[in-house]
């Protein structure tokens, strides 16, 4: 795992008072079954990873409300949700971040967050943190994709944009799925995402 420390600056800029970027590392390797969850979302209800499972693929993208990177790469989020749901792919987006000096990242915060941006995907508390930890999960935003036998075939970043700003010209994620949909694998399974650190409670 990658720190990185933004100058004062460019926090101001970004309307961030402090914040760590994270880059992400390896702890689940392809083929590794996606761990399970049973979690309370937005829309009332608890999900578990077999809500997915039945899909040709399933992508676990871990999230929260404040982060910029979160929020720059929102929009990207939605549209791959809009344009790979009907080819039979899950989506499911966990808040893990629950430290009492992020109020903004709360369950209830989450529901204003989904309505205000008209989140279509589940959305998802980790409110003990365990999910992030099975996972491996450290950065906001960072993607997991699994095949129909709930299998890791892709994990990190959703293109190649850097910073919140940048625009991309790779788009990995995308293509991991429109490979694993054909019955291959991406020639890349791991490239890692930089974002925020997950806030952790301890």
């Amino acid at each position: 795992m990658r720190v990185y420390f933004m100058n004062v600056a460019r926090l101001y800029s970004l309307g961030v008072l402090f914040m760590s970027l994270v880059e992400s590392s390896q702890k689940l390797k392809l083929g590794d079954r996606a761990p399970d969850f049973q979690l309370s979302g937005v829309d009332g209800k608890f999900h578990t990873p077999d809500d997915y499972n039945q899909r040709n693929a399933f992508v676990v993208i871990f999230m929260c409300n404040h982060c910029p990177y979160v929020l720059a790469k929102l929009e990207v989020i939605k549209k791959l949700h809009q344009t790979y749901s009907p080819k039979g792919v899950g989506f499911v987006a966990i808040n893990s971040n629950n430290n009492p000096q992020f109020p903004d990242d709360s369950f209830e915060k989450m529901k204003e967050f989904a309505q205000a941006h008209q989140i279509k995907f589940d959305y998802i508390f980790d409110e003990t943190q365990a999910v992030a930890k099975a996972y491996g999960a450290e950065c906001t935003p960072d993607s997991f994709v699994f095949d129909a036998d709930s299998r890791l075939v892709y994990h990190g970043r959703f293109d190649d944009a850097r910073t919140p700003e940048a625009k991309p010209t790779v788009h990995d994620l995308a293509n991991a799925l429109d490979v694993v949909l054909v019955g291959s694998l991406p020639k890349s399974h791991f490239l890692p995402s930089l974002g925020c650190s997950i806030k952790w409670r301890d």
